[in-house]
């Protein structure tokens, strides 16, 4: 950074930054580095005492790019990059993800697969290393589930919680379902052999709890109907392990332990990721869904309400868990006879 600036503030110069790297730079930053220069004051023009010019957005721009991507440390950057934003799908974005996920991978009704997974805390204090560290884990880690679709674009994100807990516990301190409770997000009905269900669901593992907005695989697996449909489910499930391959290979810094001593400066850290992540999907139009804020306000409903409490029980119904498994096991495996093998 101090030679780019010792050079007359002109990263286009062969001894410092290849030529051909601008022009790659330009292309993907020219669309937001003016939106971050008014947004963040960081990110500005700034002069010094002297009347020295200082650092240009492109420059910081570059420098943390270069640090999330190459995991160098912060002080050899000297600078960091604050990022906070959450997505919320509306209406017509779960219908694209509904008929995305259809047609790519036969479920209906689809917004994502969600799972776990750790990043190493090498700095973490003396007094919390027993509860950031697990039986699974030695090394003290920090959990990050999120929610991804086909495309690889990580819808929900959370992070920070201790490594003592499992995904079921992780999953309580979710702010995954508040939308739905509060009344906030969009009803998006979907219809799978004649019956109809009001929320979408997610594709998961074993761990997770039988909730009506969850589908897991069989445990017993009897009939062929079930082992079909074991099969079929554990194939867009790996959306979201995909996802942390992508993530982990494309910001090197998440595949080495995290140095910061603060956890609130590590969650800025990691939202940055996903940020920017989601960033490239969208600038190679990979997204499926736009996720353009254009559905009017819902009514709230506040904690501890009738209906609140109503849409809890809906939820958390296992009963409606497992007539949603059997009737996409139906749906697959009588409906997609030429696929079954």
């Amino acid at each position: 950074m101090r030679r780019w600036s010792d050079a007359k503030n002109t990263p286009n110069n062969g001894k410092y930054f290849p030529i051909f790297a601008i022009s790659i730079l330009n292309r993907r930053l020219s669309r937001r580095r003016e939106r971050h220069q008014k947004r963040y004051d960081f990110f500005q023009l700034r002069y010094d005492a002297r009347g020295r010019r200082g650092f240009t957005t492109l420059q910081k721009c570059v420098a943390a790019i270069r640090l999330m991507a190459m995991g160098e440390s912060p002080d050899a950057m000297d600078d960091y990059m604050r990022m906070s934003e959450r997505t919320k799908p509306s209406l017509h974005d779960l219908q694209e993800l509904y008929a995305a996920h259809e047609e790519r991978h036969r479920f209906p009704g689809i917004i994502g697969s969600i799972d776990c997974t750790h990043w190493k805390w090498k700095n973490c204090p003396v007094a919390w290393k027993g509860q950031y560290a697990s039986g699974h884990h030695v090394s003290p880690s920090l959990v990050l589930e999120v929610v991804a679709s086909q495309d690889l674009w990580i819808l929900h994100a959370f992070f920070g919680v201790a490594d003592s807990n499992n995904d079921v516990d992780t999953l309580d301190q979710l702010s995954i379902f508040d939308n739905l409770l509060n009344g906030n997000a969009a009803n998006a009905p979907f219809t799978v052999n004649e019956n109809e269900y009001k929320y979408g669901y997610y594709l998961t593992d074993g761990i997770y709890p039988q909730y009506s907005t969850f589908v897991k695989t069989f445990r017993h697996l009897v009939e062929e109907r079930d082992k079909f449909f074991k099969r079929r489910q554990e194939g867009p499930r790996k959306d979201v392990e995909r996802a942390f391959g992508v993530l982990k290979a494309k910001w090197h810094i998440v595949e080495h332990a995290a140095r910061p001593l603060d956890l609130e400066t590590l969650r800025y850290i990691m939202y940055a990721y996903i940020i920017m992540h989601n960033m490239v999907v969208e600038d190679k139009g990979r997204n499926i869904a736009h996720y353009i804020p254009t559905d009017p306000r819902h009514v709230q409903f506040q904690p501890r309400t009738t209906e609140y409490l109503h849409r809890v029980v809906d939820i958390q119904d296992a009963n409606k868990h497992r007539q949603l498994r059997d009737h996409l096991a139906d749906y697959i495996f009588y409906g997609n006879n030429n696929d079954n093998e």
